[in-house]
């Protein structure tokens, strides 16, 4: 039997094949100072536009139930065409008592998010045949009408703020109501408030019967005069400014802005190796603070 394969196959057993000579390469764990400055390297160059993104909560130190929401969702599509960054943050501080405070920004949230992905949904995944009918502003506005009637329909007498960002390329459409807000941060120092609290503390300091410092202090700097699920009809804030590139787009409950002043906050964000480190800081410090009330916050960054 073994002279007849040799006789099909060849006359000659074929001799096993010699290992071929690989070079050999040791491989070693990188230091935490190398994580660290791959990480935290501002020079780097990036061939493809995208969003970078992170988001950190805490209950506080007085609270014992969270009624903020948050929502942080980032896209990137990239082929032969441009790549499209797209990303939608949203924050949320509800109130309301018996729990309502919850299902208030939860709900807000989750509607918001459901219209705005729901309306891009044929423009981000399908092939580039349809367009976008109704404006960036539009879209945003919808979404804030549709939440807050969900909100008085199912939460009665409860009520959140909402501040949403959309970012389509390196555009920022805001849909905002209440006092959470939303910051551009530069890497010269500059934190630049792009929303408007609708609170009655901001009104009597427009109006000139606070001054800056008056307001800082005043009692009453929880009572707003607008939020989301409260009066027959809203009047929501929705307005596109450029992204903040280079630097960051920050959002946040009052939790936040409402104990540690900018300049921490500054130092927190840029002294960070990366986002989520960042929101962790930030967090922290609040609670460092005393921690009176919910802590969200999402900072984002364009690169590319």
């Amino acid at each position: 039997m073994a002279d007849f394969f040799r006789k099909l196959f060849g006359s000659k057993e074929k001799q096993p094949e010699k290992p071929k000579q690989v070079d050999m390469v040791t491989t070693a764990p990188l230091t935490d100072q190398q994580i660290t400055a791959i990480i935290s390297n501002q020079s780097a160059s990036y061939e493809m536009k995208q969003l970078v993104a992170s988001a950190a909560q805490s209950v506080g130190k007085q609270r014992e139930h969270n009624e903020d929401s948050l929502l942080a969702f980032t896209n990137t599509v990239s082929g032969n065409a441009e790549s499209i960054p797209f990303g939608l943050y949203i924050v949320a501080d509800g109130m309301g008592g018996h729990q309502f405070g919850e299902v208030a920004s939860n709900a807000a949230v989750r509607i918001m998010a459901g219209h705005i992905t729901k309306k891009f949904h044929s423009y981000l995944y399908n092939l580039p045949t349809q367009t976008l009918q109704d404006s960036l502003q539009e879209v945003m506005e919808e979404s804030i009408k549709d939440a807050h009637k969900y909100v008085q329909r199912e939460a009665p007498g409860s009520g959140t703020t909402v501040t949403a960002a959309l970012v389509l390329g390196q555009q920022v459409t805001i849909a905002h109501v209440g006092d959470s807000r939303a910051y551009a941060v530069y890497p010269d120092g500059r934190m630049d408030t792009i929303t408007r609290d609708h609170s009655l503390v901001k009104r009597l300091e427009e109006l000139g019967h606070l001054s800056k410092d008056e307001a800082a202090t005043f009692p009453h700097r929880n009572v707003l005069i607008r939020a989301l699920g409260q009066g027959e009809s809203l009047e929501a804030d929705v307005f596109t400014v450029p992204f903040p590139s280079p630097g960051y787009l920050m959002i946040c409950s009052d939790g936040l802005w409402g104990v540690v002043n900018e300049k921490d906050i500054y130092r927190a964000i840029t002294d960070a190796p990366n986002l989520h480190r960042a929101c962790q800081n930030l967090v922290e410090a609040a609670n460092a603070a005393g921690g009176p009330d919910n802590i969200s916050v999402i900072i984002v960054q364009l690169i590319g």
